[in-house]
Order: structure tokens, then sequence, then C-alpha cells
């Protein structure tokens, strides 16, 4: 039987104290050889619902397009932020993935009194904030933020695609698949991948040694 996850308890919870400007915080694109880490910070009103909405990575793309309008139309503020693969590989995913994320808590607009955010830890915010692991499957304020950040880093590579067709960033939206590794192997690397990832510091390394 398939289990059913109150996505609202973490919001009900800070609503009972009194807290209203609830932020959800997540990222995207920690895994790809390709591009920036996104993150994105969404303030939904108090007790929004919005019937699907779940982890963006369980929703189809055109659900993801769906959804992203109706946040952007109806969230209190919406705020990007992003590393790109230069700062990736100079502090490491994991860093630039927490800078990209106070970035986007410093660009909303309104100021949260409580951050939700999946996963990470934030030891440097001067807001009380909640590290939830699944926070995307558990809390729907930290759900909308994982569709904004999929869909506005999924645009990004498509506009990527548009540039270097050969390496199928619009499909594989810069993961390492077959593809794409065949397409490093065959047209080399661009500007854009980081260089600290493995297959690309394999080729990197394969044409030093030659």
């Amino acid at each position: 039987m398939k289990e059913i996850i109150d996505n609202h308890k973490y919001e009900r919870e800070l609503y009972k104290k009194g807290v209203k400007l609830i932020a959800g915080v997540d990222e995207v694109g920690r895994g790809p050889l390709v591009g920036p880490v996104v993150t994105a910070c969404v303030i939904l009103p108090v007790d929004y619902h919005l019937e699907g909405l779940t982890d963006s990575k369980k929703l189809t793309p055109k659900k993801r397009e769906k959804f992203y309008d109706i946040i952007m139309q109806d969230a209190i503020s919406v705020s990007i932020g992003l590393r790109d693969e230069k700062v990736i590989d100079e502090i490491n995913i994991y860093e630039a993935t927490k800078e990209a994320m106070y970035e986007a808590i410093n660009n909303s607009k309104v100021k949260p009194e409580h951050v939700l955010i999946d996963a990470m830890k934030l030891e440097k915010l001067d807001i009380p904030s909640t590290s939830i692991i699944k926070g995307d499957l558990k809390s729907i304020t930290i759900a909308a933020s994982s569709v904004i950040a999929k869909v506005t880093r999924d645009r990004m590579m498509v506009e990527l695609d548009k540039k270097y067709p050969e390496y199928g960033f619009k499909k594989n939206m810069g993961y390492g698949t077959k593809q794409h590794i065949e397409a490093i192997e065959k047209y080399g690397i661009i500007a854009e991948h980081r260089k600290t990832f493995r297959p690309v510091t394999e080729h990197l390394d394969h044409l030093y040694h030659k």
C-alpha cells in the first residue's frame, strides 16, 4: 500500500506558533557534469494547497512547467540563487550549493520568519531554520522551491543545447548519460563542463597523458 505523506505538517506546526512567512529552499543540479547548481527560495501563502505538488523529480516536465506558472503567480516571494561550474570546481559542489542557497534566501523580496531546507544545514543563517531529509516530499513549501529550481535549471540547459546540440543537454540536462559521455569523448569538453567531475577529469587526464 502506498504511503500517504502529509506535506503540510511542518508548515502547520509553524503556523500554530504564529509563524506565517515560511520559506522553502531546495537545490537542483548537484549531480550533472555541466553548468550551475540552482537553488530556489519560495514563500507561499498561509495554508496554501496545490493538488499533486511534490518533489519535482517525481513530476513530468509538462506538470513541472504547469506548477511553475501557478507557483510564480501565487507565491508571496520567489527568488533564485546559483553558482556556476567555475565556483563548483573551485570550492566543491557541497559548498557551492550552500552559497547558492544563502543567495536565494538573501534575494527574497520578503524576509522569511522560518526556513525549511531540503536536507542541507545552513549554519550561518540568521533566521530560524529546519533541515528536513526528503523535504521535497514532506513539505509543500520545499516542493514548490524544488519545482522552481528544476524548471529554471532545465531552461538553462535547453538554451545551452542550442549552442552545443551534439551533447544532448535538452534531454540529459547535463547529467552523465551514455550519449553525453560519448559526446565528450568525440567532441571534447566545453567551458561549461565541471572540470573536477568524473568523467570530465578522466577526459582531461587522458589528454594530458597522451
